[in-house]
């Protein structure tokens, strides 16, 4: 599993490590039961904060996406697989919802949206 943190996001550094932890876990890249790197060793690695990483932790705990056993580490909890992945796209549907109606608004054709979502594609390689 890589993390990758990206600075000029705007986005929490604990929300990208939760965001991609959470996203490895629901696509199935993480197993039930599978061992989570420790919170200073991930630290360390991303080169923050102990205390981000800590809190990122203890929202996917929270969260039900790991549980942590003293003086083991974190692991991956069980998971409705099937349940996390609806409410994963019933998201997506609402945020395609808003850029389609600001699409729409600015008269911007199909062909252009799905080339822009495309070009977004790359970016994840």
């Amino acid at each position: 599993m890589n993390i990758f943190i990206r600075n000029t996001s705007g986005e929490p550094i604990y929300e990208q490590i939760y965001n991609q932890i959470k996203a490895a876990i629901v696509s199935g890249e993480l197993k039930t039961d599978e061992a989570i790197p420790s919170i200073r060793s991930l630290a360390k690695d991303l080169r923050i904060s102990v205390i981000t990483t800590k809190r990122a932790y203890e929202e996917l705990e929270r969260d039900g996406f790991i549980y942590t056993v003293p003086g083991r580490g974190c692991f991956v909890a069980k998971q409705n697989i099937a349940m996390r992945r609806e409410e994963s796209l019933q998201k997506i549907e609402e945020h395609l919802k808003i850029a389609y109606e600001l699409a729409k608004g600015c008269n911007v054709s199909k062909g252009e949206l799905v080339k822009m979502f495309e070009l977004m594609g790359e970016e994840w390689c």
